[in-house]
């Protein structure tokens, strides 16, 4: 039982992390630069999601919690120019 409470905390702390992330970009981020970071995740070899990071530490850190809940799904991390994605 004990080994099913530390999972949902797990996958609770997981949640919350990424709800941080969002509010932090939604809210203007930290650091605004010219540079973003995209981080596609693919799923038999089909596009599955696609998220814009600030940095690239924060892609990798997306990436490095997405593989520990999804194994089975591929992610790559590619630098481009904010100007590609806004106005």
């Amino acid at each position: 039982m004990a080994v099913n409470k530390e999972r949902g905390e797990d996958r609770y702390a997981d949640v919350i992390w990424l709800e941080k992330l969002e509010l932090n970009r939604l809210l203007g981020g930290k650091v605004m630069t010219d540079t973003l970071w995209r981080c596609d995740q693919v799923r038999a070899g089909q596009l599955y999601n696609r998220m814009m990071f600030d940095t690239k530490e924060e892609a990798e850190q997306f990436v490095q919690r997405m593989q520990q809940m999804e194994p089975d799904q591929m992610f790559s991390i590619e630098q481009i120019e904010a100007r590609q994605v806004w106005n």
